[in-house]
């Protein structure tokens, strides 16, 4: 087997061909933006359907993202699921392929069905911070003309060919989720069904990174299906239960795999409410039943500055908080 993507793929650069001393090819800035499909009905607080014009960007193509594996491998920021997952399994995986390739070989055979590899935190990457600041300047006056204070914008690049599924999950921060290539469905859920993920998870979420699993399947019948293809995306809030399936039918010899991103980020609103449900898992131990962020504006204004004294005081104790009060 070859140790470098196949050559159908390794045709996919840059339209300049321009490309770093290390090879890969470079991002081309201010040439692209993110847009609702529905301006006057965006806003923060509910998923909906966006796109953008990222899908030539250089950056997000395969010969670069094999490139930006192999640097992100040796910290553990390459991601490869469990075989035989299924979206309602447990949010499963490992810094090492199930079948010990290296990332050569899973670039090379990445067209096969079923591949999967994810990019975690690819922010860290100078290249790539740039991209995702590129990404972010297209839609900061749309988030803070309702969330002031954008901050903390990260990326996670999955790639992966049919069937493929990534399993239910929540996430702390705000994501504008886009589709590079191939065909994929997102699925998402309303972030205020208690029902389908309790408060009292979504608060060991924030608190403690437990990501937290779907406990009604019955419930899959409440999200909202999304079918992307390149050029599509979904914007949806902070702990927003999702997943996504790739299917067969649109994948061809050279143009078998879906690239997607999602951008997150935190703002002042998303760290108010973090606050907020830290003084709620507060008052849950001691038997009370508080209200979630966002739905009592007046409670929230108390109960925050609350949890952030938890919070400090947890701090003095060894307590390591999670992103959502950095």
């Amino acid at each position: 087997m070859t140790s470098t993507p196949g050559a159908a793929l390794a045709t996919a650069t840059s339209a300049s061909g321009a490309t770093s001393e290390g090879g890969a090819p470079l991002a081309a800035t201010g040439s692209g933006r993110v847009w609702p499909t529905d301006p006057a009905g965006f806003t923060t607080a509910r998923m909906q359907a966006i796109g953008h014009s990222f899908e030539g960007h250089a950056l997000m193509q395969v010969p670069a993202l094999a490139a930006l594996a192999k640097r992100l491998f040796p910290t553990k920021q390459c991601r490869f699921i469990k075989p035989g997952a299924t979206q309602t399994s447990e949010f499963d995986h490992d810094s090492a392929d199930s079948a010990g390739r290296s990332i050569d070989e899973v670039f090379a055979r990445i067209e096969e069905p079923g591949s999967w590899i994810a990019l975690y935190n690819v922010e860290t990457d100078p290249q790539y911070r740039g991209f995702l600041d590129e990404v972010a300047a297209s839609v900061r006056a749309l988030v803070e003309r309702e969330e002031p204070g954008m901050y903390q914008v990260g990326g996670f690049i999955f790639v992966s060919a049919p069937p493929s599924v990534t399993p239910f999950h929540i996430d702390r921060e705000h994501n504008f989720w886009l589709q590079v290539r191939g065909h994929k469905v997102m699925s998402v859920f309303d972030h205020c069904d208690t029902e389908l993920v309790p408060a009292a998870d979504r608060e060991r979420f924030i608190l403690y990174g437990n990501n937290v699993g779907l406990r009604q399947p019955g419930h899959l019948q409440r999200a909202r299906d999304f079918r992307v293809g390149p050029g599509d995306g979904v914007y949806f809030p902070s702990t927003s239960p999702h997943m996504t399936r790739c299917e067969p039918g649109w994948a061809r010899p050279g143009d078998g795999v879906s690239i997607s991103i999602g951008v997150v980020f935190y703002t002042s609103a998303t760290k108010r409410h973090a606050y907020v449900h830290a003084c709620n898992e507060a008052l849950r131990r001691r038997g009370l039943q508080p209200r979630p962020p966002g739905e009592v504006a007046w409670l929230d204004r108390l109960k925050a500055p609350l949890g952030r004294a938890l919070v400090d005081l947890g701090r003095r104790r060894g307590y390591k908080p999670t992103p959502s009060f950095l």
